[in-house]
């Protein structure tokens, strides 16, 4: 999700909202940030297998009661187990091989503790039951929780949404990235004449008592927690089919049945355009068991695999407004686009950490600008990529903090998308680079990682050591700037930045001439640029992000 936005366009406005934000600085983290995002033995002694969510929802009382059965493999000998729920919703109890078994709660956490030992290898479930009011998000997908509204009818509409802040605001759950659950089946009961629209496919519906329908959407394939969704509302649905590089693709989707006739238009211009962009640069659609779906829902978008959140109101550009400046961004909707991308990276590829989820953001920001040069050509990507700059705020490291649940900021959108371009520019070889971007997605499928290994991915499949690179980007808020001065008739440059050793080759050339890769180091040292002056070095400033200097 691209929450950056908040503080770039001044259609959002400037209140922050202090909760269960993303990208917000914090100075102090508390036993409560550890348990959290930490890996204590409580965490890592269990592999999570499949979950069965079985929920109701009272919408009056903005009221949610039911279970969550969790099974599991032992990865040891334990007698003890963390999972997640928030404070502010109760568990009525822990069921066992049918007995209640005891647990204690810490913050948001719950210990459950087993009559006698888990053997390691072994596969066992329990079932948490649970009820309460969940936080309700005031200003999602800004802040976490779950969103109670009315369409223009009048009608009730809910929806979930709550990346950064985690799952477990609104059920319960092993709340941790590195631990994705195989499958699930995710079963919501609505009001009568409401739908329930959540993440993969539909697997049936059932009467319950009360005026209640139960529908049943069964995941085939892993998924991170923050994912997981629910959205209710009156819903119209139509469909279609994608021949995509891995055969037919379903497409479905679900929208107010009001705008229906606008949803038809809008999603047939930008949904196929998008898939076949993305299948092009970063491999097949990763979750073709599960379907692609767009949900209406009333937030503004998030990338729930399978249930992609949509709120742009069937306009281009992001809220009716081009983040780029370039003409570019208002011939696509950015919703569909940027939170489509995510389906590779952040839901295909996922990072153990939040504190990595630059990987998310950099690569789906990216995807954007791919997405243009598909459509009108590469020039006219580049303009994007580059107009995207005027986002950046070098406010603070992209990487977060390891073990706190802390992302980095902001600048993991534009200034990391940014900086994937410069590492393309240096490789010089868009065959390779398409090679890499479709090669982290089939390497990684459906795994958890670190940041460093996509890292060491790309250094390894481009024969080109970017480490320091990427540690001056995502690690540090300064520019690097290449300095530059004439020496008894010879261009002398170095690099000015935080890492020692900065080696980032860049382009330069004598003006109207062409460009020719040199590389710096932190050294003064000769750059070989014949014909070069104090007044005609151009530097490629259009694909590098960097300062320059002439002394």
């Amino acid at each position: 999700m691209l929450k950056k936005l908040l503080f770039t366009l001044p259609l959002l406005g400037s209140s922050l909202l202090a909760s269960a934000q993303l990208m917000q600085p914090k100075e102090a983290f508390t036993r409560a940030d550890s348990l959290r995002g930490g890996y204590p033995a409580e965490r890592t002694c269990y592999d999570i297998n499949y979950y069965h969510l079985d929920v109701k929802l009272d919408i009056d009382r903005r009221y949610i009661s039911g279970s969550n059965l969790f099974r599991f493999t032992a990865t040891r000998d334990f007698t003890r187990l963390q999972f997640d729920l928030f404070a502010n919703l109760s568990v009525d109890k822990v069921t066992y091989h049918g007995q209640p078994v005891p647990f204690t709660r810490e913050a948001n956490a719950v210990f459950v503790t087993f009559p006698q030992p888990i053997k390691q290898g072994s596969r066992e479930e329990f079932t948490v039951t649970y009820s309460g009011n969940p936080t309700v998000a005031k200003r999602a997908p800004w802040d976490g929780g779950m969103v109670f509204a009315r369409d223009t009818t009048g009608a009730p509409w809910v929806a979930t949404a709550c990346q950064g802040v985690g799952a477990s605001i609104w059920w319960p759950t092993k709340d941790q990235q590195a631990d994705e659950v195989d499958s699930m089946l995710i079963s919501v009961a609505v009001p009568k004449g409401l739908i329930d629209v959540s993440n993969g496919r539909l697997r049936g519906t059932k009467k319950l008592s009360g005026g209640y329908t139960r529908y049943d959407w069964a995941v085939s394939n892993p998924i991170n927690n923050y994912d997981v969704s629910l959205n209710i509302g009156k819903y119209s649905h139509f469909s279609d089919v994608y021949q995509g590089e891995n055969g037919p693709l379903t497409l479905d989707y679900w929208v107010l049945t009001q705008n229906l006739d606008k949803a038809k238009k809008q999603f047939t211009t930008n949904v196929k355009p998008m898939l076949k962009s993305m299948e092009a640069w970063f491999g097949p659609y990763p979750w073709y068991k599960d379907g692609y779906k767009l949900v209406e829902t009333p937030h503004l978008g998030m990338e729930h695999q399978s249930a992609v959140a949509y709120g742009n109101h069937y306009r281009n550009g992001y809220l009716g407004q081009d983040r780029s400046a370039t003409g570019w961004g208002d011939k696509f909707d950015f919703i569909i686009i940027h939170e489509s991308g995510h389906e590779w990276f952040g839901n295909n590829i996922t990072t153990k950490d939040i504190a990595d989820m630059w990987v998310h953001e950099s690569f789906t920001c990216y995807s954007e600008g791919l997405f243009v040069e598909t459509q009108y050509g590469k020039q006219a990507g580049q303009e994007y990529l580059h107009g995207q700059r005027r986002n950046i705020a070098n406010s603070g490291p992209i990487i977060g903090i390891y073990g706190v649940n802390k992302e980095g900021s902001g600048d993991m959108y534009d200034k990391g998308a940014n900086t994937l371009n410069m590492v393309r520019t240096v490789i010089n070889d868009d065959t390779k680079w398409r090679s890499i971007l479709r090669g982290l997605n089939k390497t990684f499928y459906h795994q958890t990682v670190t940041g460093q290994q996509v890292i060491d991915y790309i250094n390894r499949e481009s024969g080109h050591d970017f480490s320091k690179v990427f540690a001056q980007y995502l690690q540090h808020t300064e520019l690097p700037v290449l300095e530059m001065r004439m020496e008894k008739g010879r261009l002398l440059g170095r690099w000015i930045a935080s890492v020692p050793g900065f080696d980032l080759p860049v382009r330069l050339r004598v003006k109207g001439g062409e460009y020719k890769f040199v590389t710096p180091t932190t050294k003064w040292s000769a750059l070989d640029l014949p014909g070069a002056t104090r007044d005609n070095v151009e530097v490629d400033t259009f694909n590098y992000y960097v300062g320059t200097l002439m002394e």
